[in-house]
């Protein structure tokens, strides 16, 4: 049963951008560019009609193109111990909009989504539990902490599985969604 979660994509300029930030951080697993995206929901494992259901009521989504910029870095932790360094993107009126219709579309297809406030990010590394990252994680943040890339124009969403390969996580397109108006 595939995971699934709708995503903006991040373009191949601003991934190279991102990627190129990719090192100096011991036991990073650095995500490969190919698996940047903006998460608008997350909705965990579902089964095939659901995931039928939730691909129809994405279509039903109506809304302009916008601006989307990546402005600084930040750590997501747990506790003392951090799990993810992410790019932040900065929010907007739009973006809060696309995340809140989507999470909408998902809870009316049975979904049960997370409620936890949206920080929208573009995740560039994760952490085991027992990563030792020590000043370098410090460094990084001090480094890139006034980092910019984009802007670019979100034309679409998508609706993503994951399946959990030998090197991490395969991300598959299984649908797209315009963004016109």
């Amino acid at each position: 049963m595939p995971r699934l979660f709708a995503a903006l994509p991040v373009p191949e300029e601003v991934a190279d951008e991102l990627s190129a930030l990719q090192s100096g951080v011991p036991d990073a697993r650095w995500v490969p560019s190919e698996n940047f995206h903006v998460t608008l929901c997350f909705a965990g494992e579902v089964q095939g009609a659901t995931m039928r259901d939730l691909e129809d009521e994405l279509s039903d989504i109506e809304g302009p193109p916008f601006s989307v910029s990546i402005a600084g870095v930040e750590q997501f932790s747990s506790g003392k111990q951090p799990r993810a360094l992410v790019a932040t993107v900065e929010r907007s009126e739009r973006l809060d909009w696309l995340q809140q219709k989507v999470s909408t579309v998902a809870r009316n297809c049975g979904i049960e989504v997370e409620r936890r406030k949206f920080r929208p990010h573009v995740t560039l590394a994760r952490f085991s539990s027992t990563a030792e990252t020590g000043h370098h994680l410090a460094q990084f943040m001090a480094s890139n902490g006034t980092l910019r890339a984009g802007p670019w124009i979100a034309e679409h969403f998508s609706l993503y599985s994951s399946r959990t390969g030998r090197n991490g996580s395969i991300y598959t397109e299984e649908a797209t969604y315009p963004l016109t108006f």
